[in-house]
């Protein structure tokens, strides 16, 4: 079996003293993982975490592990080496793929997406930016955030609350009963991180540590 793509080496995890499990995040397959030989030592074409390049997963059976070849085009995290609030938005988007996306299953526009915020990283809105592709995220996992006008009553006035079970806005006047189980708006870090912690408990795992410094900062 053979699939071949573009994509965006997310992660790196030695497993000797030669070789790597390549965790590339493809434009057509979505998530692959394989082995990446040589990854370690190499000196020319060294696989680097935020490259992006052409791709080739290979494996015997559809059920295994594989082995990538991987011919890097751009680094994109070279910009970023002295902004530590870039590259903590940069290593919250990798380890949230990383985690939440089933492997094998296609998210082109969130690849896009992903290819756009690294390129837009290290101004003043680096963490906007960011805020703005976790709602993508979000969106893409059946978690669409809907602002446009109130869930109760459809007006588009007020809409200072949003609710945690539709992902929908809701005016003063329908939030009041329910104030204390609402979550305030505007949306900010702290609440995407909610619909992330519920979408982590629902996989059977946790929140990345990546994206719990990322709100420290």
């Amino acid at each position: 079996m053979k699939l071949e793509s573009t994509g965006i080496l997310i992660g790196l995890q030695p497993i000797n003293e030669r070789d790597s499990v390549g965790h590339i995040f493809t434009r057509d397959f979505g998530m692959l993982h394989g082995v990446m030989r040589g990854a370690v030592v190499a000196r020319k074409n060294k696989p680097l975490v935020a490259q992006v390049g052409a791709v080739s997963w290979n494996a015997r059976l559809d059920s295994q592990l594989g082995a990538f070849h991987w011919e890097s085009t751009e680094n994109l995290s070279a910009s970023l080496m002295n902004n530590m609030r870039a590259l903590a938005c940069m290593n919250a988007a990798f380890a949230l793929l990383d985690t939440l996306l089933p492997e094998r299953e296609p998210y082109m526009n969130l690849y896009d997406s992903t290819i756009t915020l690294l390129r837009d990283l290290g101004g003043d809105d680096s963490m906007e930016k960011y805020q703005n592709w976790e709602i993508g995220l979000l969106g893409e996992l059946g978690y669409a955030l809907d602002l446009s006008r109130c869930s109760g009553c459809g007006c588009t006035n007020n809409l200072n609350y949003l609710s945690p079970k539709t992902g929908r806005a809701v005016c003063d006047d329908c939030a009041a009963p329910y104030i204390n189980k609402l979550y305030k708006l505007p949306i900010n870090l702290d609440t995407t991180m909610r619909f992330i912690s519920g979408i982590c408990a629902q996989q059977g795992t946790t929140i990345p540590p990546a994206r719990l410094y990322l709100s420290r900062m």
